[in-house]
C-alpha cells in the first residue's frame, strides 16, 4: 500500500515534471523497469498495442487533473482496490507508461506494463488534531500538498488518495490525481462513469442528461424555417459570418501568442514567473442545478450561458471590491478554454462501448481544441445583464471555426518546428490570458463506486500558469463550482468563492421576478 511519505516517492525529482522512461531501442531492453514485471506473452501483446504519445499530450507535461469525490460511507479499501484492479484491463492507457526511444528521435510512445494497484492506492498519515479541529481544512491542505509530491514515471501516472474521516459534506473523501497526458476531462469522466453504477439500481449504468446537438467541435449554422429563397440567402449569410468570425478569432489568437496580453489586475501579476511553483488551493461550493436550469429557462438560453454570466458577475464583484472603481468602469479578461472536439453525444456512447467490451474503439487521450473566451467585468444594476452579455458572447463563439484552426495550427507548428515551438504556443496561450475555465456534465442521479455512494464530484487542474481556474461540474441535482487558485495572489480565496455563490443567488432572484419561465430540461 502506498503512502504520501513513502521513501520511493521522496527519492524522485521534486519539480513535478514528467520524465519518460528512456530505452536505447524499440524493444524493451533486458532488465528495463517495465520488462521485469511482464511475461513474454504480455510483452508481445504490449508491442502490438503501442502507440505514439499525441502532440497535444506531449504539451501537457506539467499539467495534472485532480478530482475530489466525497463518499457517503467509510472507505472499504480492499473492495475499492479490487474494483479498480478489475477495471484496468478495459482501459489500456491507464496501464501504460511513456517510453522514449533514441532510435526515432526521442519521441515518446505508450507501452503497456503490469500494474500493482496497491502502488497507486495512497493512504496518507495526517495530523489527528488538525482532522478533529477542522476536517474540511485538513482535506483542503492535503490537496494543496499534492503538486509538491511528484509521480513516478516508471508507473502509470494515476493515483487514488484516501482520506477516511468525515467532513461537513461527506463521510470520507477520495482524491484522484491523473497526469493530463493520459487524457482530457472527457476521458476521465468517461472512465469514472463506466466504473460507476446507479445507486438506485447497481445493476445498470448511471443516467446521463441529453446534450445539445453537435456533431464535432462546432455548431453548424442552421437558418430558421422559411421559404426556399429566404432560407438559401440566410444560409449563405450564416456561412459568410462563420468565415468572417473565424478569420477574426484566428487573428486574435495569433496576436495573443505573439504580443496581445490581458491587463495586469488583481487576478494576475505582471511580474509573475510561470516557472515558479506557487501553492495551489482547490476549493469548491455546492449550488443548486435546479436553480441554474430555472435561470436558463427564464432567460431562454443555455446552461453554459448562465455559467459564463455568473462567472462574470462573481469576478466583477471581487474586482470592484478590491479596487474600489466606479460603476462606469468596464474590463475584459480572457480565458484559455479547452474545447472537447468529440460529438456531444459521445459521452454516453463511449460509456456504453466500454460496458460492451469495445473500449479500444473509444477516442481516449486529449481530443482538444482551444478558444479564447472573453469575460466582461462591469457593475450592472440588473444581475441578468451578465447572462445576456454571456449569451451574446457564447453565441458569437459558436459561429466560428476558431477551435478547429487553433488545434490544427498547434499541431502543425509542433510537427514542423518541434516540441519547443508547440510548447511556446501552448505556454503563451496561458500566460497572456487570465483565467482557465471549464464545464463538465455529470450523471443526473446519484452513483456509487464499488459500493461507495458518491456525494459530490469536484474536478480541477494544476500546472497551468494562470492564477485562477474556474471549473463547473454537474452531478445529480447539484452544480459544483471549483476554484483552483494561486494562494499568494488570492489569499482571500474564500471570499472569491462566496462571490460566486452570491452572484448565482442574485441572478436567480432577478430571474424569478420576470415572467414565469417555460419548463425546459
Amino acid at each position: 500500500m502506498g503512502s504520501a511519505d513513502s521513501p520511493s516517492v521522496a527519492a524522485l525529482p521534486t519539480s513535478g515534471r514528467l520524465f519518460p522512461v528512456r530505452t536505447p531501442r524499440s524493444a524493451p531492453a533486458p532488465g528495463s523497469n517495465y520488462e521485469s514485471t511482464m511475461t513474454d506473452d504480455s510483452l508481445a501483446a504490449a508491442a502490438a498495442e503501442e502507440e505514439p504519445v499525441s502532440p497535444t499530450a506531449r504539451l501537457m507535461e506539467d499539467i495534472y487533473i485532480v478530482v475530489t469525490v466525497g463518499l457517503g460511507c467509510p472507505v472499504n479499501l480492499p473492495v475499492f482496490s479490487a474494483g479498480i484492479a478489475a477495471q484496468l484491463a478495459r482501459y489500456p492507457r491507464f496501464s501504460s507508461i511513456q517510453v522514449t526511444d533514441e532510435y526515432n528521435g526521442g519521441n515518446p510512445r505508450w507501452v503497456r506494463t503490469a500494474v500493482n494497484v496497491d502502488d497507486h492506492m495512497i493512504v496518507p498519515t495526517l495530523d489527528p488534531a488538525a482532522m478533529e479541529a477542522d476536517p474540511d481544512r485538513a482535506v483542503e491542505d492535503y490537496k494543496t500538498s499534492l503538486p509538491a509530491l511528484p509521480m513516478d514515471p516508471s508507473r502509470p501516472l494515476w493515483e487514488f488518495h484516501f482520506l477516511d474521516f468525515p467532513t461537513s459534506e461527506a463521510t470520507s473523501t477520495v482524491v484522484i490525481r491523473v497526469h493530463h497526458s493520459m487524457g482530457d476531462g472527457m476521458s476521465l469522466i468517461t472512465l469514472l462513469l463506466a466504473s460507476a453504477r446507479s445507486a438506485a439500481d447497481p445493476a445498470r449504468l448511471p443516467a446521463m442528461p441529453e446534450q445539445p446537438s453537435r456533431t464535432g467541435a462546432i455548431y453548424t449554422p442552421r437558418p430558421r424555417s422559411a421559404g426556399f429563397l429566404e432560407s438559401f440567402v440566410m444560409r449563405i449569410w450564416l456561412y459568410l459570418m462563420l468565415a468572417w468570425n473565424t478569420v477574426v478569432d484566428v487573428i486574435f489568437f495569433a496576436a495573443t501568442i505573439l504580443f496581445l496580453r490581458d491587463p495586469d489586475t488583481v487576478f494576475r501579476r505582471g511580474d509573475s514567473d510561470v516557472t515558479l511553483k506557487p501553492r495551489r488551493r482547490f476549493v469548491h461550493r455546492s449550488l443548486s442545478l435546479d436553480d441554474v436550469k430555472y435561470i436558463k429557462n427564464a432567460m431562454n438560453c443555455t446552461v453554459n450561458d448562465v455559467l459564463v454570466g455568473a462567472t462574470s458577475a462573481a469576478l466583477s464583484r471581487y474586482y470592484f471590491r478590491q479596487y474600489g472603481y466606479s460603476k462606469t468602469r468596464k474590463l475584459c479578461l480572457r480565458s484559455a478554454l479547452f474545447v472537447n472536439t468529440r460529438p456531444t453525444a459521445s459521452l454516453q456512447k463511449y460509456v456504453n462501448m466500454i460496458e460492451s467490451g469495445k473500449s479500444s474503439e473509444v477516442a481516449w487521450g486529449n481530443q482538444l481544441g482551444y478558444i479564447l473566451l472573453p469575460f466582461h467585468l462591469a457593475m450592472h444594476d440588473d444581475p441578468l445583464a451578465y447572462v445576456r452579455k454571456a449569451k451574446k458572447t457564447v453565441d458569437r463563439k459558436k459561429s466560428s471555426l476558431e477551435v478547429i484552426f487553433t488545434c490544427k495550427m498547434s499541431e502543425f507548428f509542433l510537427k514542423m518546428l518541434g516540441l519547443k515551438a508547440g510548447a511556446f504556443i501552448f505556454q503563451r496561450m496561458f500566460t497572456n490570458t487570465t483565467i482557465s475555465f471549464s464545464n463538465m456534465v455529470g450523471p443526473t442521479e446519484q452513483v456509487e463506486f464499488y459500493g461507495h455512494p458518491a456525494i459530490f464530484i469536484a474536478p480541477s487542474i494544476y500546472g497551468i500558469p494562470q492564477a485562477l481556474g474556474v471549473h463547473y461540474q454537474s452531478y445529480n441535482r447539484t452544480l459544483k463550482v471549483i476554484l483552483s487558485v494561486n494562494e499568494e495572489i488570492f489569499p482571500d480565496y474564500a471570499q472569491l468563492l462566496d462571490d460566486f455563490a452570491q452572484s448565482f443567488g442574485h441572478i436567480k432572484d432577478a430571474a424569478s421576478r420576470i415572467s414565469t419561465p417555460v419548463k425546459k430540461e
